[in-house]
């Protein structure tokens, strides 16, 4: 019997130096665009792909992401007893009633693919999703995971999320090379962390979307250190390509790097100017504001 994708694993356990001051007190995965911290689009993202059970594997700072998937109890009677109803249909969507959230505790800052590795006790021996927060992708269609998963079900094979980059930007993303492109996706056969443009084998870069066969774990299990001395993903990946097929997909949708300040601030102009409640009046704003410049 094929198995069907049910499981998304969300690493939040980084720093988030990039935005210091801001992440100091609070997770870079908090940081608000328009009215949701970027988590909660993940988690968004993944309940529209079918997905019920999210883990968050969370450093001790963190505390406030599993806050925010909490049942706020005072909240909730605040906001009923002075008969707010669509503020209150709003917060307790944010888990909808069949989802379960798990939270693991990653004890040390050793890279993302010791995150993953830290939720193999709850995915067990299943096919399962990788979303990074920091990596907002809009498509106001069907949604990153939800396309990713579609095509699971059709290669039941390990998929890597990439999109083209431009070349002088292969040193900032795992790069890979493709065989036997059809479409939208091919099999990958060859994975390199951050090269250099000059050696890098194409311009398709793996971006902060997976899906990941349960032997991923053991290649996990047997990685050594590698960059900036933590267990990459990247290389676990390369050694499960010696033994099985993994795709790679170039998704339908818009990718906003919120790890980075400027696209943090054009994901936030963008989706504002998408919001039903904001859209016209923001829209006006930008416009004089731009013959002010």
């Amino acid at each position: 019997m094929k198995q069907i994708v049910t499981k998304a694993v969300f690493p939040v356990a980084g720093l988030g130096t990039r935005f210091l001051p801001a992440t100091k007190a609070s997770p870079k995965e908090m940081l608000p665009v328009v009215d949701k911290p970027l988590i909660q689009y993940a988690v968004e993202e993944a309940v529209a792909a079918g997905i019920d059970t999210m883990i968050f594997v969370t450093g001790r700072t963190k505390n406030s992401i599993m806050d925010h998937f909490d049942k706020a109890y005072e909240l909730e009677k605040e906001l009923e007893s002075k008969n707010k109803t669509e503020l209150l249909k709003i917060l307790q969507n944010i888990v909808p009633p069949h989802i379960s959230c798990v939270f693991i505790r990653q004890s040390e800052a050793l890279g993302l693919g010791h995150a993953v590795y830290c939720a193999r006790p709850i995915v067990g021996d299943e096919p399962f999703a990788v979303i990074l927060a920091d990596d907002l992708i809009y498509d106001k269609n069907r949604g990153c995971m939800r396309q990713m998963v579609e095509l699971y079900h059709q290669q039941h094979c390990s998929i890597l999320g990439v999109e083209r980059v431009a070349p002088s930007e292969t040193g900032s993303y795992g790069i890979v090379k493709t065989e036997d492109y059809s479409g939208t996706f091919g099999r990958v056969d060859l994975i390199v962390e951050k090269p250099k443009p000059e050696v890098a084998p194409s311009n398709l870069a793996v971006v902060g979307r997976y899906i990941l066969t349960p032997a991923i774990f053991d290649k996990i299990k047997n990685t050594q250190r590698g960059a900036g001395g933590e267990i990459q993903l990247t290389d676990a990946i390369a050694s499960l390509l010696s033994d099985e097929r993994v795709l790679a997909f170039e998704f339908e949708g818009k990718r906003y790097d919120c790890g980075s300040k400027l696209g943090f601030i054009t994901a936030t102009v963008e989706l504002g100017l998408l919001h039903k409640e904001l859209k016209e009046d923001f829209a006006v704003y930008l416009k004089n504001l731009a013959k002010t410049l």
